[in-house]
């Protein structure tokens, strides 16, 4: 792929999973279609709304059997057991690139000695591998018939993980968080390219009001309800909580009056949130975690669970870190931060948040799939 005329010569399937938002896996396969706007796009189902498409460029979506399953269009998730097996009846023989962007079953598409198979991983099937105990409490799934059902799908779905990961020629992880997943899974070493994040969609704000905001899907892993939990030890301190979820009536309850939980809200009133908030809060162990960076993108820092992909998202100038998900870690840090408030400037964070902007990612993503065609 020496020049611009053989990168367009190249034959390309994208090769994505489900296609229900425009979220974060979107996103990157967006960014992906525009570095390679010949591509073929496939992925497990398609239900993605028309308001979404933009970014598909008017192309067909090839799809599995799961498609035209029935009640596939809310519950493609329960077709789990069947989406190995579906994934591998996509043809991909005509192909020189197989680009997947995978966080499920995308990466196992069936490629050949000629061809060559990149997979950009979002992470290696959490819920299979370290983190299958902690699903299983959530899903109620530890004990009973349906929870030796559910380990026995497990077992084999981290069977077939593992043995896939033969198929990919190389491994691009989100963060150095994945990569060290990727090694610990599948015992193969994986770059680094973080994902896009479009910070031009978000404007630095000087001007600061005295609340913190979290927002994020209001499910366990979360730990939106610790962060609540926290502030409710704060009284003298306001939170503002966006996000809907199926968490979000427990958190109703435990919220004191000095926590706001809006539910969801617009793009519009997320990012005006962000932009006037003294800190965002996020207690999660994410993957990557692109709302930290939208809130730096507005000026805001960050106070972050210092673990996983966070520690690659905030850095000492643009934000603190608490290291176990409790109440009273998270108390402590909004403390410090207070202290040092003064230290984080809305410049130093907007200009971090940069650094994570789409065209780097494109840019980036172009010259690793050329050094690997040569």
């Amino acid at each position: 792929m020496s020049s611009e005329a053989g990168k367009k010569s190249l034959k390309v399937a994208l090769v994505c999973e489900w296609l229900i938002t425009f979220a974060g896996a979107e996103k990157v396969a967006a960014a992906i279609l525009s570095v390679f706007p010949q591509a073929d796009v496939y992925a497990v189902v398609d239900f993605l709304p028309e308001e979404h498409r933009g970014w598909l460029r008017g192309k067909k979506v090839r799809t599995t059997f799961i498609q035209n399953l029935p009640g596939a269009k809310r519950h493609y998730k329960s077709y789990l057991p069947l989406m190995p097996l579906a994934i591998e009846q996509l043809d991909m023989s005509g192909y020189d690139l197989i680009i997947s962007s995978s966080h499920c079953v995308a990466k196992g598409v069936l490629t050949g000695p000629g061809q060559m198979h990149i997979s950009y991983v979002h992470s290696p099937m959490r819920y299979a591998w370290d983190l299958t105990h902690e699903y299983l409490r959530e899903a109620h799934l530890e004990y009973g018939i349906k929870g030796w059902i559910a380990k026995l799908i497990l077992h084999y779905m981290r069977l077939w993980d593992s043995r896939t990961a033969c198929g990919v020629d190389a491994f691009v992880a989100n963060s150095r968080f994945i990569a060290q997943r990727i090694k610990k899974v599948y015992g193969r070493e994986a770059d680094v390219i973080h994902p896009p994040v479009d910070v031009d969609e978000f404007r630095a704000c000087e001007e600061k009001e005295d609340y913190y905001l979290t927002a994020s899907r209001i499910v366990p892993y979360k730990k939106v309800h610790v962060i609540v939990e926290a502030f409710r030890q704060m009284p003298d301190r306001k939170l503002v909580v966006i996000g809907a979820g199926p968490g979000l009536g427990e958190l109703k309850k435990l919220a004191g009056p000095n926590v706001e939980i809006l539910g969801y809200q617009s793009d519009e009133v997320l990012r005006e949130k962000m932009q006037h908030a003294k800190a965002f809060v996020f207690a999660a162990e994410e993957d990557f975690g692109i709302t930290p960076v939208e809130a730096q993108a507005c000026g805001t820092p960050v106070i972050a669970y210092g673990k996983g992909g966070a520690l690659e998202t905030v850095r000492p100038e643009t934000g603190c870190f608490f290291y176990e998900q409790i109440p009273e870690a998270i108390c402590k840090t909004v403390k410090d931060f207070e202290r040092r408030q003064e230290a984080f400037s809305p410049t130093d964070c907007r200009a971090w948040a940069e650094s994570f902007r789409v065209s780097r990612f494109c840019r980036e993503f172009e010259a690793y799939v050329e050094s690997k065609m040569i």
